[in-house]
């Protein structure tokens, strides 16, 4: 058994490790807050938006999404990895990570490239894949002006040529204590697809609804990349706080036991002073 002074230090150590888990914890359900409320109230706009776009579609012939649903043979695929700059989150990277290297794996023999947000998916998948960019930057100020310049160079390397598919891996938030990690195709844009009727309405367009269409798509686009990062900031947040909610328990856990194996140790040290004392009395009355 340890002695007394090894199990006070491991009290004080777990004891320290306590309050710092306990601190973040209550930071993360501070900034929660606020990142939950930017993405609840972003998603009705996403979705009203993609839901025009739908509607406009719908009514027009032949291809008029131009460079955006041009379908080339998938030879080269770039990877957009959404992760977090900071750990101490639980899973929450590392799911991004490897759902990134199995699609990855998914296109054996062709061309994979990562394009990094965040600097835990750029420093773990640069070890397996050539990294055609690095985002990481965007988190200190996560504005929708900043996404939109990173959705722009997504969008230059898909019409250049450079890439003939993009793919953006990311968690989406559903609650604090849930994440779910989503792959979604960003370029070329899919046929829009719904069991849903799509209302046309009786419209008069100005300018036309091919030039309208045109209008949206780069919109569109830019609102899927920002509503993933925005996603994926909520979703950093909520995996963190209940990862250091589960560490403040046992952190709370061990110290208790360690204060009972302490008294424990304690008790037995002074009882065993207790028989050498009786012991030696004894020996001297004899």
């Amino acid at each position: 058994m340890a002695n007394l002074k090894e199990i006070r230090n491991r009290i004080t150590s777990v004891s320290s490790t306590m309050q710092i888990t306990s601190a973040m914890k209550m930071v993360s359900a501070a900034k929660l807050k606020k990142a939950q409320d930017a993405i609840t109230a972003m998603r009705p706009y996403a979705e009203k938006l993609t839901e025009l776009l739908q509607s406009l579609s719908s009514t027009l012939d032949g291809e008029v999404g131009g460079s955006f649903t041009t379908q080339r043979e998938v030879n080269k695929v770039l990877i957009v990895a959404v992760t977090s700059n900071r750990g101490l989150c639980g899973a929450f990277n590392s799911n991004v990570i490897k759902q990134a290297k199995l699609i990855a794996d998914s296109y054996a023999g062709k061309q994979v490239d990562i394009f990094a947000i965040g600097k835990k998916g750029n420093d773990a998948l640069s070890k397996t894949n050539k990294i055609a960019g690095n985002k990481s930057e965007v988190f200190d100020n996560l504005t929708f002006d900043n996404v939109a310049e990173i959705a722009q160079i997504l969008t230059d390397k898909f019409t250049s040529g450079e890439y003939d598919k993009i793919q953006i891996v990311y968690n989406q938030f559903k609650n604090a204590a849930t994440q779910i990690v989503q792959t979604e195709q960003f370029l070329p844009l899919a046929p829009i697809k719904s069991d849903k009727p799509v209302s046309t309405g009786d419209y008069i367009f100005e300018p036309s609804k091919e030039e309208i269409v045109l209008t949206l798509i780069p919109k569109s686009l830019k609102t899927q990349l920002y509503k993933a990062i925005r996603d994926s900031f909520a979703s950093e947040h909520g995996a963190r706080m209940t990862a250091m909610h589960k560490a403040t328990d046992n952190a709370t856990e061990l110290r208790n036991q360690l204060k009972l194996t302490y008294n424990k140790a304690r008790q037995a040290a002074i009882t065993n002073e207790i028989l050498e004392i009786v012991g030696g009395a004894e020996a001297l009355k004899g």
